[in-house]
């Protein structure tokens, strides 16, 4: 059965208290292949490789059915500086 969106989200939700959450399916519905942002206070003072670590972590079981997975993961403060740079 493939990753649905609902099952991502669901997944991420319980694992990060989130701020701002976008999921993309990029696999044209098929379900195998997803960009995420999130944004999460949990991130404050970890590196990008550490929270990648700990998205990678909470998703497991998910990211192990698909063929691709990527994601960009913010603080609140450096999102709100990424939506100014892309206004």
């Amino acid at each position: 059965m493939p990753v649905t969106i609902e099952d991502l989200e669901r997944a991420i939700r319980a694992a990060f208290p989130v701020s701002h959450l976008d999921i993309e399916d990029q696999s044209s519905g098929c379900g195998s292949s997803y960009a995420i942002l999130l944004v999460s206070e949990a991130f404050e003072g970890k590196t990008t490789l550490a929270r990648h670590r700990l998205i990678n972590q909470a998703l497991k079981q998910e990211i192990s059915q698909l063929h691709a997975f990527s994601q960009k993961s913010f603080t609140p403060a450096q999102y709100a500086v990424h939506q100014a740079k892309s206004g």
